[in-house]
């Protein structure tokens, strides 16, 4: 499995929220596939509550067209909330994004409309590292 650019930068990120990585990756079976989130991670609240648990896909969208890449994303990410909804129901889905990436293309009718109808909960944001 390729590791997308940002992975240690968000993982990273997670860490200094406190959040525990369990996962590196997150395997989820879901019929005969074995899906792979990029990164599964819990935060304990305190005792007497539940911890939360979430699951982060990473992406970069560096390929030509934004729109294809969109569309590849929006599957994947879609078939990794139905194998969660049916393994771990608990856990939440985020897709992280670079920021420059998130501010120049995610204001985009196409995103925008899947975002409101199909993915809340979809975006966590990173500065680029460099």
């Amino acid at each position: 499995m390729a590791r997308d650019l940002f992975h240690n930068a968000v993982r990273h990120a997670l860490e200094k929220e406190k959040w525990v990585i369990t996962n590196d990756p997150l395997s989820i079976p879901f019929g005969d596939a074995d899906l792979q989130i990029d990164l599964g991670a819990e935060q304990l609240i305190a005792a007497e509550h539940a911890g939360k648990k979430i699951a982060v896909e990473v992406k970069v969208f560096g390929a030509a067209s934004f729109v294809n890449a969109f569309h590849q994303a929006l599957g994947q990410f879609l078939n990794y909330r139905l194998a969660l909804l049916e393994n771990e129901p608990e856990r939440q889905l985020f897709l992280a994004v670079p920021l420059d990436v998130y501010e120049r293309s995610f204001g985009r009718k196409i995103v925008l409309t899947a975002s409101n109808t199909l993915l809340y909960r979809f975006w966590c944001t990173i500065q680029n590292q460099r």
